[in-house]
């Protein structure tokens, strides 16, 4: 649980649910002002598998479901009858998972007379970042970055117009960060441990390949990413190795992999940007609190006159707290609810920001 020592404003009252992987998120906003974010991870059941299981994660989320609400009511020091509406995340996501989430939502709203906004998990990477540092520039650029997802946003309007640039055509990078961890030997999640253990290595110790950068590739996917060449060339390296009987330099490894991962990010998400003529990039998503996608950004941004926005790193991670701030933005601007028979849509594309 977490509170927000950042921007206060008055405004509706709305309780966010988010449950598309293996994050129980149960959050709490009043306008842009966060009140309360309570999570219940699955992540160590996952642990022993080196990856999310879909059907672990379903059970947990219906285990913590009820005390995760619990815990942020208690937090935010409200009654459950005191909230103006119920949001929940209704895709993109692991189906089952994302059942649970809208089951309870339904039941939450109908049992309260409250207003139900199923919304995009993508979208409401993009509008968390308002609990800490106000109203988003319109237009702005969204990188989106997670295990699932490496996505190019033009966002116009964060409740209604939200147009994808390029998306990743293989392995997303925090998927590759996973495979890559656990090549070197790391735990799982990868994202925070190849972090860690680049801060030890060099960055320029082994060049590995920055994928869909060539001319022809610029040509076809000038905005799109790839990664799994890069995840290919990271176990053909240390396989190598490995069969010549020399260490692996787990540090150098990491350290040159997170480089060519994040020069490829940034790269692309800042010629975006300067296509569109948009000054503001927003950075969101579980690779958003990488130290080094972080620094980078700031550095090339910079030089360019291109503002970079990321949210705190407890923010950028699946949250229920930023499907509260999506659905407390959709309930200011007056947009309608959905319907109760609202679906658990896994492929909900970005452009349907309000579900059902």
């Amino acid at each position: 649980m977490r509170e927000n020592d950042g921007v206060t404003s008055d405004g509706p009252l709305v309780l966010g649910i988010e449950t598309s992987c293996d994050e129980t998120g149960v959050g709490i906003v009043r306008g842009h002002t966060l009140l309360a974010d309570a999570i219940a991870s699955s992540v160590d059941e996952h642990a022993r598998f080196g990856g999310v299981v879909p059907e672990v994660a379903s059970r947990a989320h219906l285990e913590a479901m009820v005390p995760t609400i619990e815990r942020a009511c208690t937090t935010a020091g409200i009654a459950l009858h005191d909230v103006d509406a119920i949001a929940v995340t209704s895709g993109p996501g692991l189906a089952g998972a994302l059942l649970v989430g809208v089951a309870a939502a339904k039941s939450l709203a109908l049992s309260l007379s409250k207003p139900l906004y199923g919304v995009n998990h993508l979208a409401a990477h993009v509008a968390v970042d308002q609990l800490e540092h106000g109203p988003l520039p319109e237009p702005c650029l969204a990188l989106l970055v997670s295990g699932g997802h490496s996505s190019l946003l033009r966002v116009t309007d964060v409740t209604t117009s939200i147009e994808p640039m390029g998306a990743t055509i293989d392995d997303a990078a925090g998927e590759a960060f996973d495979k890559v961890a656990r090549l070197l030997g790391l735990p799982f999640p990868g994202g925070p441990h190849i972090d860690r253990t680049a801060r030890s290595g060099s960055s320029v110790a082994i060049d590995f390949p920055r994928g869909l950068t060539g001319r022809r590739d610029l040509e076809r996917h000038r905005f799109d990413f790839s990664f799994s060449g890069l995840k290919t060339a990271v176990a053909r390296w240390v396989e190598a190795r490995e069969r010549s009987g020399e260490p692996v330099p787990v540090a150098d490894v990491a350290a040159s992999f997170q480089e060519a991962v994040c020069d490829v990010l940034v790269r692309k998400a800042l010629d975006a940007a300067s296509s569109e003529g948009i000054e503001d990039l927003l950075i969101g998503g579980g690779v958003a609190a990488n130290s080094r996608l972080r620094a980078m950004a700031e550095e090339r941004a910079s030089a360019l006159g291109i503002r970079v926005r990321v949210p705190r790193p407890g923010l950028c991670t699946d949250n229920g707290a930023m499907v509260a701030a999506l659905g407390s933005s959709i309930v200011s601007r007056g947009r309608p609810p959905s319907s109760y028979d609202l679906p658990a849509d896994s492929s909900l594309p970005v452009t349907s920001v309000l579900a059902g």
